[in-house]
């Protein structure tokens, strides 16, 4: 059997995953900190926000996640066997097929804007809906770059080169940010937003050309071709569908709550990507960066079906271990200090205390399935190792019928029955989402318990993260209460830094063990105490 070198490389690969993960996110954050301050939570906002809705579902029909479940898994086994030949010919046959499938789509999309609309935000009508349109034909090409430089994180990935695949983002963000302090002082708020539009496509460009150079090393000369006799292909395409139908209903239910949104107030669909974007995070972080270094470990694997299953269980038990110790304060953090988080990146500008007070709502909903859908990412991760992409589809469809169930029943008649505010509905989309992500994650443990044997865990050390972070998260919330600053982006940093702190000395002083850089921390400051 092929035993994994997981001591060195699993943490290091988790860890390069993250520290890319960790710079494009924070330039993320950045950029939506820019956003909030030009544009608050404005028609022109929704629009924007709408538009830009586009390229994710492009890139994650086709893109990422997708090309990560079922290219790296044939990939990664062809180059474990040597086969290095086959492995470079597929590549090569996949970037061709891509190149024409997102060429077709993107041309259709153009032209089909004014029926995608109806789809993306039904509720926007008159000047917002025109100009939404106007906004998604911009969008649009930069959405098959990105779909072509998620074919390099493939390639990069099944190589153990993580950290610039992840880090590559952060051209685009770089690009958007530009953008705004180049022109943000200068122009109406519809103006910038073209001007915005116009630079994710060039932030798209750049991030697919930042990529390439590495890429070609490895499959220099690069030749396009398809070869849709070979066998390794049809692997990747059949494993392509059932993923991309996936996918699709799970952006179908990230579409169908912008579309909720849309009925709902003005600023309800900017809230919600607010929200998400700072809900992305943790689930990028931890949930991802784990995944994503543990897919093609996990597609390496060679021996009989037991020998699989024992190392699978033994990847699994340390990578659900280490996604608990950082996501449950993640999620604690979102319901009990939202406030905060949301006044530290976005508070400035047009946007309002009564507009942290909204986001935050939204926040606080998120949190309650984040532990869920971080953790159901490496079960699916499990499922697409072995070459089963079915299972995660058949709970997937499951959890967007739930969510879009919930989320209508929350969304548009709660409110109404509890005698609030309609526009508080769109809190209720994150929290239905939440426990249709529980359901799946519960779908999911089960199903695979039953193919490989039942995954170590304990009880006990999660109830203790729990109450750990509760309590660090009760002693950050008194202190936002005495420190003496009224400036939202100092006595934030301040509140999240005591939170953090807390966490890290309850965890060590119960002996709760932390991954990576943060045990050795805790090694260290058990010996010194």
């Amino acid at each position: 059997m092929s035993q994994p070198r997981k001591s060195f490389f699993a943490r290091s690969s988790a860890a390069a995953v993250a520290a890319g993960i960790l710079l494009s996110r924070l330039l993320g954050l950045v950029r939506e900190s820019v956003f909030a301050y030009f544009f608050g939570n404005s028609d022109v906002a929704d629009a924007l926000r709408a538009a830009l809705r586009i390229p994710n579902l492009l890139q994650n029909l086709f893109g990422e996640g997708v090309l990560s479940a079922s290219f790296i898994p044939v990939y990664a086994r062809l180059r474990a066997k040597e086969e290095h030949e086959d492995a470079s010919q597929l590549a090569e046959a996949v970037f061709a097929v891509l190149c024409l499938a997102v060429s077709v789509f993107t041309l259709v999309g153009i032209l089909a804007t004014p029926l995608l609309i109806h789809l993306i935000a039904p509720g926007f009508h008159g000047a917002k809906r025109e100009f939404t349109i106007q906004l998604v034909r911009i969008v649009f090409p930069g959405a098959a770059l990105l779909v072509l430089s998620a074919w390099c994180l493939g390639i990069l990935n099944s190589h153990r080169k993580f950290f610039l695949s992840y880090v590559a983002p952060v051209v685009w963000n770089l690009t958007m940010i530009a953008a705004y302090f180049w022109r943000g002082s200068r122009v109406p708020q519809a103006r910038l937003a073209i001007i915005i539009a116009i630079a994710s496509v060039i932030g798209s460009l750049g991030t697919f050309l930042v990529q390439l150079p590495a890429v070609l090393g490895f499959l220099r000369p690069l030749k396009l071709h398809f070869k849709l006799a070979g066998s390794h292909l049809h692997s990747v395409i059949k494993n392509f569908f059932p993923v991309f139908i996936s996918r699709g209903v799970v952006q179908i239910s990230a579409y169908v709550d912008f579309m909720l949104a849309s009925y709902l107030s003005t600023g309800a669909v900017s809230a919600l990507s607010y929200a998400q974007t700072i809900n992305s995070l943790p689930v990028s972080l931890f949930g991802m960066a784990i995944s994503a270094a543990e897919l093609p470990a996990m597609s390496s694997i060679l021996g009989t079906h037991d020998e699989i299953a024992a190392v699978l269980r033994q990847r699994l038990a340390a990578g659900l271990q280490n996604i608990a110790y950082f996501v449950i304060p993640s999620a604690v953090g979102f319901v009990i200090l939202g406030d905060v988080i949301v006044s530290t990146i976005y508070r400035s500008g047009h946007f309002t205390a009564a507009d942290v007070t909204y986001v935050w709502s939204v926040l606080a909903g998120s949190g309650v399935g984040l532990l869920a859908s971080t953790s159901g990412r490496l079960y699916s991760s499990a499922f697409y190792s072995m070459h089963d992409t079915r299972t995660p589809l058949r709970f997937a469809i499951l959890r967007v019928a739930l969510t879009i169930a919930l989320g209508y029943f929350c969304a548009l008649h709660l409110p109404r029955r509890l005698h609030i505010d309609q526009h508080w509905g769109v809190a209720g989309l994150t929290l239905s989402a939440g426990v249709a992500g529980w359901i799946e994650f519960s779908l999911l443990r089960h199903a695979l318990h039953a193919r490989i044997g039942v995954v170590p865990s304990s009880a006990k050390r999660t109830v203790l993260l729990w109450a750990t972070a509760i309590f660090a998260a009760a002693i950050a919330f008194g202190a936002k209460h005495i420190i003496p600053l009224h400036r939202p982006r100092l006595l934030g940093p301040c509140v999240l830094i005591i939170f953090a702190a807390a966490y890290f000395l309850a965890s060590t002083l119960l002996h709760i063990s932390a991954p990576g850089g943060i045990g050795k921390l805790q090694r260290r400051f058990r010996k010194s105490a």
